[in-house]
């Protein structure tokens, strides 16, 4: 099997509808993908319906937005937990929130120097979704400001970028606890991706470990090649189990699905572990 268990659908910062992603699995010649949006589950319907009748096999998830108490941005994917999850859900209903003032402050601040409004963001933003650096990275596309968002990350929009406000987000190791008591699987999502700002020491690493962790996301195109060897020995020493996924966005990133994959031993530990939802098969 060709499962990818990291892509994302217009719900958070993707360019596809769910069912538009599976499409795209399909077309890619993918067994199984996961939909994982920032933050949100409400992709998974679409999803569930497009997955039966196309025959792509769902795994249903999400990547939970996380820092650290010294302000590095963590990413934790979890897969099958229950959506309706009190716990989970107010943190990530907590973030929301915040994640929606801080766009608003950001486009304030950029609107000092550059042309551009809430509304020319808002127009990127698909129903339902929250606004996101992601949006406004398409905003300053629009305007001719940047030629595409991996400039806008870099320049403007990054966090050294007199322009960025930092916001709410649960500490990695609670994540990790939430997803877990949410009968979901946690998996730490390109943990060494450096080019995009500082990565975590070991502490983090065990602090989520002790926490419930179950795997790290090895095989990502952020993740150096260098660091690899790290995250493979990292894992054998603790029992964790290895991803490999693309981070999909559709034509928000140039990142394909099945780029990198995950083995089909690994996707049955996850099912294997999970207590909250379940694979969907046609």
């Amino acid at each position: 099997m060709r499962i990818d268990l990291h892509a994302h659908s217009s719900v958070s910062d993707g360019t596809d509808t769910p069912a538009g992603l599976i499409a795209a699995a399909r077309a890619a010649g993918l067994d199984a993908v996961a939909i994982t949006d920032h933050d949100s589950t409400g992709g998974w319907a679409e999803a569930t319906e497009a997955a039966l009748a196309l025959g792509v096999t769902l795994v249903p998830g999400m990547e939970v937005s996380c820092r650290t108490p010294e302000g590095i941005s963590v990413h934790v994917l979890c897969y099958l937990h229950d959506p309706l999850h009190e716990g989970l859900l107010e943190e990530i209903t907590k973030a929301k929130d915040a994640r929606l003032s801080r766009a608003e402050h950001m486009v304030s601040l950029l609107a000092e120097d550059y042309p551009l409004s809430w509304d020319d963001v808002t127009h990127h933003v698909a129903p339902g979704a929250t606004v996101g650096r992601p949006h406004i990275a398409d905003a300053l596309v629009a305007a001719g400001i940047v030629e595409d968002r991996s400039e806008a990350f870099a320049t403007i929009l990054s966090s050294r970028s007199r322009y960025f406000v930092q916001h709410y987000a649960p500490e990695p190791a609670l994540a990790v606890e939430l997803v877990r008591a949410a009968g979901g699987v946690p998996v730490f999502a390109h943990p060494v991706a450096e080019a995009r700002g500082r990565t975590v020491g070991e502490a983090t690493y065990h602090a989520m470990i002790d926490a419930g962790l179950a795997g790290l996301e090895v095989y990502h195109r952020d993740n150096p090649e260098a660091r690899r060897p790290f995250l493979l020995e990292l894992a054998e020493r603790h029992g964790l189990f290895v991803t490999g996924s693309s981070d999909y966005h559709g034509l928000g990133k140039v990142n394909r699905l099945g780029e990198n994959t995950t083995s089909e031993e690994v996707l049955g530990e996850i099912e294997r572990q999970a207590r909250g939802a379940v694979v969907v098969r046609a």
